[in-house]
This record gives structure tokens, C-alpha cells and sequence, in this order.
């Protein structure tokens, strides 16, 4: 464990909850640090159920295509805490992120604050403090009561696809959940957003009129879609063709294309064409649809393919059920473990008519694992216990033709394959 991971440890002392929506700790934090959040570069912040990260990967792309220095902010982590503070294009040193958790423990006074706001204020301070031009700020939780909703004054906001996710704390309807992420709208300022259900895209609608923010909406203000050879994004300035995403899903092309609505509104004098394209193409994100080598993969007879995605609620099984049309030509082996709470039967509904087998795994290390039994009777008695990822892959790989592996169901698991998967 690292200095700074030690320090984080040490910080979930300051809050009985893990989480707890509020704004008021941040701002008491931020004022005691001096208000690193008045003295950031311009900020893009990006909200939603599925697709803030791909959505997040794809901004921070396109800027360092045209040369700019970007800086990024997401969550979870998937191996390392420092994975969420990206410096001007750098993840952040074990030195300088340590320094700046000391300062914002030292600077809170014992005072009672949330793991996720204490370490989001130490990043704010970093952005505050080396220089760039774009800052690509995703959301934790939500939105309007996220630790992130601090800035007054974005560029520009996203609000990728909404689904029945974190109802405990967001609410149980599309149109509750929809009105917790708008919450990043600011007057004045751009948002871009998908397509949506209706009761989620008239909740947004609602919320930009009386913010004042200027709604941006799939196939009314801006189209991305593919042709051949790519795609094409259109919107009121034109249209711009570009090479196939480098993140893999027919799902990856509304994310893009919300980066370049989002992009395009704000309209900094570096964002051109070519920019785009180049950016659109080296988009790279772990865990989304990631083709796997290593160790892990090294586990299944030569022919086979190890894929992992992190998707793990009902809006990510639809997405990864449209994609796996195009992986028909082979059998495809899911390996699913979750988190406890999840709505298991809806994440795995869409998958199980395409899947020639289905195990439920949970990996010894993974955080709040949900019991493989639970996923089994989630399967309605499809799947098979692994009970590992080791155990499953080993028993696919003696039982039939070469296929393609795909573990999926949590950021958790794709955490713990991915340090396997390192070595």
C-alpha cells in the first residue's frame, strides 16, 4: 500500500458513511483550503448513470490530440487510488498526491467529511495548482449534491445514458434519477446529452429551462452515427467524419458523440477537426470492452479471446447485449460477478440469450462481492458456480471449441482481473 493510500485509509475515520450526499462539508473544506475550485482550468463536468467514463476518456483524448494539457478526474479506481487524479496528461505521483491529502486532512481540522469529498478537494487542489487547459471532471455520485458540483462556472456539462441505478440514494424513477444528474447544469452553459426515456429526457428538459442552461439532445440539436469506414457527427456548425472509436460497442458512439457536442459548444480556440478525429480514435479506457492478455488470459487454451467490461447495472446489459450480435461467428462464455445490492436479474436479462454459458463468480478479494449462489437464482438457475474467475476459465477451456470469455458484472472484479491480469 501506498503513502497516500495509507492516508485515505486513515480518512474513513472522519465520516461514519461512506456515502453521504451533501454539499455542505465541500464547501466548509474548500473555503479552510482557500478555494482551490475558483482557480481551475476551464471545466467539463460530466454526469450520468453508464458512460461518464468512456464519455470522460474520449474528452481528455480529443484535447491531447490538439496538443493540450488535460487534466482528468474519475471513480472508482480499478487496481490503484491514484488512477483517479490524471496531471496534464500524468497520473499523479505517490508524493504529490500524499502532499495534498495531508494538507486537506490538516486543513479540515478532524471536522466530519466523507472519504470521496476529503480526496475530492485534495484533486481540486492539485488542479488548482499545475497548469493546464481542460479540466474533465466526472461526477461520484449523482450529481446535484455530488462533491464534484462545486465549480459555478463549467464550459461545459454532459449528461450521458440514464438507468435504475443507485435508487437509495438517487430515487426509484427514471424521472428522480434524471433530476439528481441534472444537477450539474449551470445557467448559461451548454450541456450535452443522449437519448433518452421519455420520462428522463422531459425531467432534463425541465431542469435546462429553469437553469437557464442550453440543453444539447441526440437527433434534435447534434447526430453521431456510423457510416463506413467511421462515423459522423453533425451538428449546427456542420458535419465532421471520423475514424471508427478507438473504445469497442455500438454504445461508445453516443459517447463520443457527447464529448464532441459538449466539446463544440464550449468551442475553445484549439478544437479542430483533425483534433477530433485523432482523439475519437485513441480514446482508451480500461475495463470497457477491453481485450485482455497476460497471465489471466494465458489461462485458456490458445484460440480463445479474454474480453472484461465493468458494466453492472440494467442500462449496462442492454449496451453489452448490442454489442455481442457481432461476436456471433464463436461461442461466448459469461463470467459475471457483482456487488452486493445490484440489480442482478436486470443486468443479466439482456446478456443470458446470447451467452453458450454463464458462470457466477466472486473473486476472494473483490469489495462487497455478491455471493455466487445469488447470482445463480438471479440466472433463474442459468448459471454455474466458478466459484473464481481461475476455477471458470479453467472449465471453459477444457469443455469446448475455442469462444470468447467475457467477465463482467463490476468495477470491483474488473479491478481484482486486472491486477491478476498485470502479473
Amino acid at each position: 500500500m501506498s503513502r497516500a493510500e495509507a492516508i485515505v485509509e486513515r480518512l474513513h475515520a472522519l465520516h461514519p458513511k461512506l456515502i453521504d450526499l451533501s454539499l455542505g462539508r465541500m464547501h466548509r473544506a474548500l473555503a479552510a483550503l482557500g478555494h482551490p475550485e475558483r482557480r481551475l482550468p476551464p471545466v467539463v463536468h460530466v454526469a450520468g448513470t453508464n458512460g461518464k467514463g468512456s464519455t470522460c476518456a474520449f474528452l481528455r483524448a480529443i484535447g491531447e490530440a490538439a496538443g493540450q494539457r488535460v487534466h482528468v478526474y474519475t471513480s472508482p479506481h480499478l487496481v490503484r487510488f491514484h488512477e483517479r487524479v490524471r496531471l496534464a496528461g500524468t497520473l499523479v505521483s505517490d508524493a504529490m498526491l500524499t502532499a495534498a491529502l495531508e494538507e486537506a486532512e490538516a486543513a479540515n481540522a478532524g471536522e466530519p467529511i466523507t472519504v470521496f469529498e476529503i480526496t475530492t478537494a485534495a484533486a481540486l487542489l492539485l488542479f488548482s495548482r499545475v497548469p493546464a487547459e481542460m479540466l474533465v471532471l466526472e461526477v461520484g455520485l449523482g450529481g446535484r449534491l455530488d462533491a464534484t458540483n462545486v465549480v459555478d462556472r463549467p464550459a461545459a456539462t454532459a449528461i450521458t445514458s440514464l438507468s435504475m441505478d443507485h435508487m437509495d440514494f438517487l430515487g426509484d424513477t427514471l424521472g428522480a434519477i434524471a433530476f439528481e444528474k441534472a444537477g450539474i447544469m449551470k445557467p448559461g452553459i451548454p450541456c450535452a446529452t443522449g437519448a433518452h426515456d421519455p420520462e428522463a429526457a422531459g425531467m432534463l428538459a425541465r431542469v435546462a429551462a429553469e437553469q437557464g442552461a442550453k440543453l444539447l439532445v441526440r437527433e434534435r440539436d447534434w447526430r453521431c452515427e456510423p457510416v463506413p469506414g467511421g462515423l459522423r457527427f453533425t451538428d449546427a456548425r456542420g458535419a465532421v467524419d471520423l475514424p471508427p472509436p478507438g473504445l469497442p460497442g455500438p454504445h461508445q458512439v453516443e459517447n463520443a458523440g457527447i464529448a464532441i457536442a459538449a466539446l463544440r459548444a464550449w468551442n475553445p480556440a484549439w478544437l479542430t477537426e483533425d483534433a477530433i478525429a485523432r482523439g475519437v480514435a485513441a480514446a482508451e479506457w480500461p475495463a470497457r470492452l477491453q481485450r485482455l492478455s497476460g497471465p489471466v488470459a494465458d489461462a485458456l487454451p490458445p484460440g480463445f479471446e479474454l474480453w472484461l467490461d465493468g458494466g453492472h447495472n440494467a442500462g449496462a446489459g442492454v449496451a453489452l447485449a448490442a454489442h455481442l450480435p457481432a461476436w456471433a461467428d464463436r461461442p461466448l462464455h459469461l463470467v459475471v460477478g457483482m456487488k452486493k445490492g445490484k440489480a442482478s436479474v436486470d443486468f443479466l436479462r439482456p446478456l443470458i440469450p446470447f451467452a453458450t454459458t454463464l458462470t457466477a463468480v466472486a473473486e476472494p478479494g473483490q469489495h462487497l462481492a455478491m455471493p455466487v449462489e445469488d447470482i445463480v437464482t438471479a440466472s433463474g438457475g442459468v448459471a454455474r458456480p466458478g466459484p473464481t474467475v481461475t476455477q471458470a476459465l479453467a472449465r471453459i477451456g477444457r469443455e469446448g471449441p475455442p469462444g470468447r470469455v467475457l467477465i463482467c458484472g463490476s468495477l470491483y472484479l474488473a479491478g481484482e482481473v486486472l491486477k491478476a491480469s498485470a502479473g
